[in-house]
């Protein structure tokens, strides 16, 4: 009979695929599903829980892509915790990819191919780097993730303040101030690197 891993083990295993992981490393990527799949599975099935009943996905086919979204990643911030919260922060983000993949999945070819203009709603330049625009959008989850949520699905995902509503759960009126307030922020920050 095979003697349990300590769960200490585990955690630093995990710690150590997750270090490899931020750095960029793909493989690490591909280690932490093998090592989570079955609580990855399990995340998947609670997340298409809430799916209409005729998706043409399954929960391995949701794992499958989100392994796919992970070794795209190039790298990620340093951990702000200690080793044993980094399964936490893996299922966190394994969460947060599989909802946008989900989203993504649901909506029509046309309205996903569908070409979106930032310039007017958030005040990009065509200066404005790509970079810079991220760092903006990251400088803003940090107020509130909810406000980078709402710009992400509003601009990069063209949904309507209804759907972003249904989509967080919370009133339209919420999205709409939270829209509001985004916009004049990025507007503000994104004036303020050029002026740089």
């Amino acid at each position: 009979m095979m003697a349990a891993v300590p769960a200490s083990d585990v955690a630093n295993t995990i710690a150590g695929f997750m270090a490899s992981f931020r750095k960029g490393d793909q493989a690490a990527a591909g280690k932490l599903v093998e090592a989570l799949y079955p609580e990855l599975r399990r995340l998947a099935a609670a997340k298409m829980k809430g799916e209409r009943t005729e998706h043409t996905w399954q929960p391995t086919a949701l794992v499958n892509e989100l392994y796919l979204e992970l070794v795209k990643i190039k790298a990620l911030k340093p951990p702000v915790h200690a080793n044993d919260e980094e399964r936490a922060a893996f299922f966190g983000l394994a969460a947060h990819l599989m909802k946008r993949l989900l989203i993504h999945h649901a909506r029509p070819l046309y309205r996903r191919m569908e070409k979106v203009e930032i310039g007017d709603d958030l005040g990009v330049k065509r200066s404005d780097t790509l970079d810079e625009v991220e760092q903006a959008l990251s400088r803003l989850g940090t107020i509130d993730p909810r406000l980078r949520t709402v710009v992400e699905m509003k601009v990069f995902e063209g949904l309507t303040g209804d759907e972003i509503a249904h989509q967080i759960g919370c009133a339209p009126a919420t999205v709409a101030r939270y829209w509001s307030f985004a916009r004049r922020w990025l507007q503000e920050e994104l004036a303020g690197a050029e002026s740089r």
